[in-house]
């Protein structure tokens, strides 16, 4: 394959890139296909990832971290998409619940729990989405309901990254359910506090080894401490958000597009049908030659769209264009790739087969492809 020489990476990045690769294949590759059967990872995972840096890097030196920018965490997120490890929820962690805290939170929020988030003594997950509303986040009924200087917080979420691991989750909770989208408050709250439950380790038709819960609530009593930012500001910050979640995504899609591309290269290659390579086949070249084109056309607007966040100009219409474009173009290469392997890529035991059961919720979360269509139509038609 020819690469097109990448611009947004400096040598600096691509040591950080080197240790991130080894990692993997000494802490992970060897134990993935286990955890897939586990339903999740083994714990110590995170305790390893935060003694190399891997976590939340960009967290200020006061607070534990390395103070980087925001390139060493899309390499990070790179190579776990490249490599296919889809059950490390590292990115969830580092990339969107920590920010909230380092965004949000109060002083003694941040001196309380970033240290143990980089360290990975602390596993975060966000609990926004419910039952009943997916991505319609001003549809969400949990509620807090003041009482005193503490709030009461009842309702249930799913689909929680990392549910099973987190020891705190930045609960979305309605203050005011009058107030539409003025009334949703962020809350942090710690495993173990009375009332608040986790529930199964939801089976999904992949991701198979990322912990993935629903969470409950019942009568679950926080303090005012426990408020991030101010009350009925949640949609707001997570509005504010949201657009480096969806590059997050969009980073880890065509990082596992490339990898399974240039896999299903190698295959053809190798496999023979009617005497001859594969690869030999008009339609397999035309097949990799379109594939190669549009993969490499989304990196260079990828690493562009990495450069604009890093500049602070990356705006949620630009993150749903990426998000959409980025996940729909992964889902077609694995699904072109996965023809390619004829029969084998219909078994587990091959990455493309794994790729195909994991990419179809990148167009689901982070909000459906169908939601960043309507951001990007309202800003054309305003």
């Amino acid at each position: 394959m020819s690469a097109i020489p990448r611009t947004v990476y400096e040598e600096e990045h691509e040591l950080f890139r080197s240790t991130v690769k080894k990692f993997l294949e000494t802490e992970a590759a060897p134990y993935h296909a286990q955890w897939e059967k586990d339903g999740q990872v083994d714990r110590a995972l995170w305790l390893k990832a935060g003694e190399q840096g891997f976590l939340s890097p960009s967290v200020k030196e006061e607070y534990g971290g390395v103070e980087v920018d925001y390139r060493y965490n899309a390499i990070v997120n790179e190579e776990c998409g490249r490599s296919g490890f889809t059950g490390i929820g590292w990115g969830l962690h580092s990339d969107i619940a920590v920010p909230y805290i380092e965004r949000y939170g109060n002083e003694d929020q941040k001196q309380r729990y970033l240290p143990k988030c980089v360290t990975g003594e602390i596993v975060m997950a966000i609990a926004m989405t419910e039952p009943a509303a997916g991505s319609d986040l001003q549809g969400i009924k949990t509620t807090a309901v003041k009482d005193g200087d503490d709030y009461i917080i009842n309702g249930s979420k799913t689909f929680i990254t990392n549910g099973q691991h987190a020891d705190l989750v930045i609960v979305v909770a309605k203050t005011d359910p009058a107030a539409g989208a003025k009334g949703i408050s962020l809350f942090l709250m710690e495993a173990g506090t009375p009332g608040f439950s986790k529930g199964k380790n939801l089976e999904k038709i992949g991701l198979k080894a990322q912990d993935t819960s629903e969470l409950f609530f019942q009568d679950v009593r926080v303090s005012k401490d426990q408020l991030l930012g101010e009350e009925g500001m949640g949609f707001v910050y997570m509005m504010q958000d949201l657009p480096q979640e969806r590059l997050n995504v969009a980073i880890i899609a065509i990082a596992n597009a490339e990898s399974i591309l240039e896999q299903t290269i190698n295959y053809v290659k190798e496999r023979t049908a009617f005497g001859k390579s594969v690869a030999t086949f008009q339609n397999t070249q035309f097949k990799l030659a379109e594939l190669e084109t549009q993969v490499s056309v989304a990196r260079v607007f990828l690493d562009r769209c990495l450069e604009l966040h890093i500049e602070h100009k990356f705006d949620s219409v630009m993150a749903a264009k990426a998000k959409l474009m980025t996940t729909d173009l992964q889902c077609k290469v694995i699904d072109e790739c996965l023809q390619l392997h004829g029969g084998y890529g219909f078994m587990w035991e091959y990455p493309v087969a794994r790729a195909f059961a994991d990419s179809r919720v990148q167009r689901i979360y982070a909000g459906t492809n169908e939601v960043m269509k309507l951001i990007i139509g309202r800003d054309l038609l305003k």
